[in-house]
């Protein structure tokens, strides 16, 4: 059967219920906090497991040398940098499918799937491109020369894995749209299972180094997106959502998932950025740094990525209420997870900083002379990093909550660079980022416009630290600064009068 004969098919009649939704004794509705957290824990469990991926590959890495952790910690955001940058078109399929739910055209929800796949396996001329240009673009950076080849051997099979990366966001994207998380749980607890099994061999057994860990992540994912899709096209999920009808390409459906990833890529990228610059600079400087920074951000991960799990439930709650065609109720659930994300990202930040001293040991070689001053540096930075959590838990829940109602534009556009031309919105990430790399590198301020990371800027003794009686006027800034873009927004997307 056809795309073009499924559009026919006519929608449900009677509206849809809507999420989380509960009547109570008196007829008011009310948010249902058991349907959340029935949609909300697995993905959870699902994003930690993920975190459990990417710990699992410090722990490896960081049993070699602090050479080889410093070279992780060089290269692994800058990965990360370009395939969330390419791979938006897959963080798209949740939104489409979220919203083909909640109207019931279940059809659109695995073509959707579909055409990211697609979009997938038309990346990797990109990636091998930029595999083959890996070596060119860390030599540019300086780096120790023991660094930058294993940082090479990193980043050249974590490149040709790029694919790999879409095609499992897109197909968890169908599930967790769907409402159906578990899924995605066995999916990345195969992947975190099948990760750890190989990084033992391609890194103790085999002696691969660095490069071990690399494939061993590329081969988990393929491994996951395997058992994906064999349930994806099961015969229940054929007869309710035809998926495996729908798989052929379109240019249409094409091009409007990528109007709604690029944004989504390009406003992590942005932020991102930043980041790959920074851990490029601390390598550059230190490997003692370059290594704690990496094991910090490793370890955060423990909240934030359970924090991307309940933004995600956002994205999928304030999709299907779009779909089902109540604004009002969508915006209900997007600011409450907001509060629920703040709160447990705040709170999993400071019991992680209280644990550091028991943690943080047994992620370097015990043996390895500079394991000392990595565990006293990252302790101390661990406290810095909790207080980040909070702000990233708001940060959050608000562009996956966007996401949800299709609007990925706005919240790149925030910082309100080029957002005067409205035929120009999805450069304003990239504009962003290339402003803070230069404020960073060439001026006295990082043009830090996080609290969080203003505090942390009041204890770094560096040229881009403030002093600490300062603290309070940048905060206040901040904060009538993010009024003023509030009022700015409602001003702007108010319709004209008359």
């Amino acid at each position: 059967m056809s795309t073009e004969t499924l559009v026919a098919a006519p929608a449900a009649a009677t509206p849809p219920a809507l999420p989380a939704q509960r009547v109570d004794a008196f007829g008011q509705a009310r948010v249902d906090y058991k349907t959340i957290a029935l949609l909300a824990l697995p993905l959870m469990l699902n994003s930690g497991l993920q975190a459990i991926v990417s710990l699992t590959d410090t722990w490896f890495v960081g049993h070699i040398s602090t050479s080889a952790i410093a070279a992780m910690g060089a290269v692994y955001w800058v990965v990360l940098l370009f395939l969330v940058l390419i791979g938006g078109v897959g963080f798209a399929v949740q939104t489409f499918v979220a919203q083909a739910e909640g109207s019931r055209r279940r059809w659109r929800a695995s073509h959707a799937t579909w055409i990211a796949i697609w979009a997938a396996l038309l990346s990797l001329p990109i990636y091998a491109a930029l595999a083959w240009a890996g070596g060119a673009m860390f030599r540019a950076f300086g780096l120790d020369p023991e660094i930058e080849q294993q940082a090479i051997a990193f980043w050249r099979p974590r490149m040709l894995g790029g694919p790999l990366g879409i095609a499992v966001w897109a197909i968890l994207g169908f599930f967790n749209g769907i409402s159906r998380p578990r899924v995605s749980v066995m999916t990345t607890g195969l992947i975190a299972f099948t990760n750890a099994l190989l990084n033992w061999l391609f890194v103790i057994e085999l002696d691969w180094g660095i490069a071990g860990s690399a494939w061993a992540t590329n081969a988990s994912l393929a491994c996951g997106i395997l058992f994906a899709l064999r349930t994806f096209l099961r015969p229940d999920l054929r007869r309710l959502y035809r998926t495996h009808l729908t798989w052929r390409p379109d240019v249409r459906n094409l091009t409007r998932q990528f109007r709604l990833g690029v944004p989504m890529g390009a406003m992590a990228a942005a932020d991102l950025f930043g980041l790959s610059l920074f851990q490029l600079m601390q390598v550059r400087l230190s490997q003692v740094e370059g290594a704690a920074s990496q094991i910090i951000l490793m370890l955060t991960s423990v909240a934030y990525m359970p924090g991307i799990g309940i933004a995600l439930a956002s994205t999928t709650l304030v999709g299907q209420s779009i779909g089902a065609g109540d604004r009002v109720w969508a915006r209900t659930l997007g600011n409450r997870m907001i509060v629920l994300n703040v709160a447990f990202m705040g709170a999993i930040g400071v019991l992680l900083a209280a644990a550091g001293p028991l943690i943080l040991p047994s992620f370097v070689n015990a043996e390895d002379p500079s394991s000392a001053a990595i565990i006293s540096l990252s302790a101390w930075l661990l406290w810095i990093a909790a207080a980040y959590q909070a702000f990233d838990g708001l940060n959050l829940s608000s562009a996956f909550g966007l996401r949800g109602a299709g609007d990925a534009r706005f919240p790149a556009l925030v910082f309100l660079v080029l957002s005067f031309d409205r035929k120009n919105e999805w450069a304003a990430p990239f504009a962003v980022g290339g402003y803070i790399a230069a404020a960073y590198w060439f001026t006295a301020s990082p043009s830090f416009a996080n609290p969080a990371v203003t505090l942390a800027r009041g204890f770094t003794d560096s040229f881009a630290g403030i002093g600490l009686a300062d603290v309070g006027g940048f905060i206040a800034s901040q904060l009538a600064g993010g009024a003023l873009a509030m009022v700015a927004d409602k001003a702007l997307r108010s319709p004209p009068q008359g």
